[in-house]
């Protein structure tokens, strides 16, 4: 029996199965099952020759991927945000292979990738859809690209083919530390009270894996499915941004009742409505910062600044201006939203905020 007949076996079980605190165990222990063999499933896949067209080399400061259906405005979207012409048609699949584009903002140069349309069943490789879920996993952002006049259920199966390949969209990395040890039998530990996670299923679970020492802390309370991610370990946790498109086809109370949910924006490309929010909420999805620098007795130079992550560093400053200024480096006067006081003296380890300005003083 090969992987994906055991895989859909599981599911049918699963599918079979009540949901209750009686069973709760069990379909834990499936699920478990269930992620062992959509881990081999990608290993097997990603061992065979690279898709024609999907080895994007990465360019820019960034990266945002567009996923979604055939035919919702993806290759719109990118001709409009970009100079690339992406062959844009009514008809499905008319974008084959992933068409990369150049967008500058906020002065960052953004990778855009156009993704062909995916279908149902496309991370167990209908359609090619293994490749294009796959090369989402390269991306820092997807941008999910949705009809706004077709079933709402495109959403949900969207999510479902992405978290078949360990793409998991807008969750954190659960707080749960895994130390493969040598000796020592199962060790669980756990600072809060847990709702679902019992040392009775982490001790079994571990065993399905062929892990038999080992210590595991648990510093929040999590799911059954976030251990399990912590155990496989191929996961991805991305930022998603959900863009329902043609919304001057629907009404707008139906545009109202979209807007409302969780991290999605509505825009009409061909119309241009909504279309500098969503430039701007890409950028505060892909959560960068623009950090300016001066030399000693001169003005900023506010026309082209240093783009980091959020997040990063004076060292990480240092780095993008040369690798050198680490290890020369004595200490940095920052201004704006991170100092204290303007200037504020600090060190290597100072975290920076967007549109500080920074002067970094060497030995």
């Amino acid at each position: 029996m090969g992987i994906l007949e055991k895989i859909a076996d599981i599911e049918r079980e699963m599918a079979r199965t009540q949901k209750n605190k009686a069973t709760e165990y069990h379909l834990g222990l499936l699920k478990g099952k269930l992620a062992k063999l959509r881990a081999e499933l990608i290993e097997v896949k990603s061992s065979g020759p690279k898709g024609e067209g999907f080895d994007v080399k990465r360019s820019g400061d960034a990266r945002v991927a567009l996923i979604g259906f055939p035919s919702v405005g993806k290759s719109t979207l990118l001709s409009t945000m970009t100079e690339t012409e992406a062959a844009v048609s009514n008809v499905d699949f008319t974008t084959l292979t992933a068409t990369p584009g150049r967008w500058e903002y906020n002065g960052a140069v953004i990778q855009l990738l156009d993704l062909p349309g995916i279908i149902e069943g496309a991370s167990q490789g209908i359609g090619r859809g293994k490749q294009v879920v796959s090369t989402a996993r390269t991306a820092d952002v997807i941008l999910m690209m949705l009809d706004a006049t077709k079933s709402h259920l495109q959403r949900p199966l969207l999510e479902k083919e992405l978290e078949a390949v360990g793409i998991r969209l807008n969750k954190s990395v659960p707080n749960i530390t895994l130390k493969i040890k040598t000796g020592g039998g199962i060790s669980y530990n756990s600072t809060c009270k847990q709702s679902e996670l019992t040392e009775k299923f982490v001790s079994n679970l571990l065993h399905q894996y062929r892990i038999f020492n080992a210590q595991i802390l648990v510093r929040e309370d999590v799911t059954i499915d976030d251990f399990i991610d912590v155990v496989v370990g191929n996961r991805i946790y991305l930022p998603c941004l959900y863009v329902y498109n043609k919304i001057d086809a629907i009404t707008i109370e139906e545009v109202d009742k979209i807007a409302r949910e969780d991290h999605t924006l509505v825009v009409s490309i061909e119309q241009d409505l909504n279309m500098d929010v969503l430039r701007h909420k890409i950028w505060e999805y892909l959560r960068l910062l623009r950090v300016y620098t001066k030399r000693h007795s001169e003005f900023p130079d506010f026309s082209e600044g240093l783009i980091l992550r959020q997040g990063a560093t004076v060292e990480d400053a240092c780095r993008e201006i040369h690798k050198s200024l680490v290890d020369d480096f004595k200490y940095a006067l920052v201004w704006g939203k991170s100092a204290k006081h303007n200037p504020q003296r600090v060190g290597i380890t100072h975290e920076l905020c967007d549109d500080d300005v920074i002067e970094i003083v060497h030995k």
